[in-house]
């Protein structure tokens, strides 16, 4: 494993980035989402910082039922990010398009659009969940990389922590 591979490795573990996406939600999850970066709940202590653009995002956190206007914007945010990167969907709306499933405009969950890794399901979701979900992802992350020891396609590494955190009920 090359020097360079290993300080990225490093810095999307200790450090991820974050970047919220509002779908279309009820904004009940996206006040949870930011109460847990307040000093509160402090979701900084793991390294976690918030950025308002894609391209230094690690981390896609999404919340709200995927409607028809805004189906477009979040795949071009998620193509926007850089490898490695990982979704995760707060809320019943996110997992599954909660109760405007079947509406006119409303096309389903987040994972509808773009693949998820980590659901989050609860109206609303508690910050302790958030904070949790996102540990388990950078836990998860870890015992893949330093599993792994020799130079692995990216993306199976980002299927196999996928599959181990699939849902996460906190």
């Amino acid at each position: 494993m090359s020097l360079l591979k290993k300080a990225i490795d490093w810095g999307t573990r200790k450090s991820p980035w974050i970047i919220h996406f509002n779908a279309g939600s009820c904004n009940g999850c996206d006040i949870e989402i930011v109460d847990a970066l307040t000093p509160r709940f402090d979701l900084e202590r793991l390294g976690i910082l918030q950025r308002g653009t894609p391209r230094h995002a690690d981390i896609l956190v999404c919340t709200g039922a995927v409607t028809l206007q805004t189906k477009d914007r979040l795949k071009q945010i998620y193509d926007q990010m850089p490898e490695p990167k990982f979704v995760i969907a707060t809320g019943t709306c996110a997992c599954s398009g909660g109760v405007f499933n079947g509406c006119y405009c409303v096309m389903g969950g987040i994972d509808s659009v773009i693949p998820v890794d980590v659901y989050i399901p609860g109206c609303a979701v508690r910050p302790e969940a958030i904070i949790s979900a996102v540990a388990k992802l950078l836990g998860a992350l870890e015992a893949q990389q330093k599993g792994g020891g020799k130079d692995a396609d990216r993306r199976s590494d980002h299927s196999q922590v996928s599959r181990e955190i699939q849902y996460f009920e906190g």
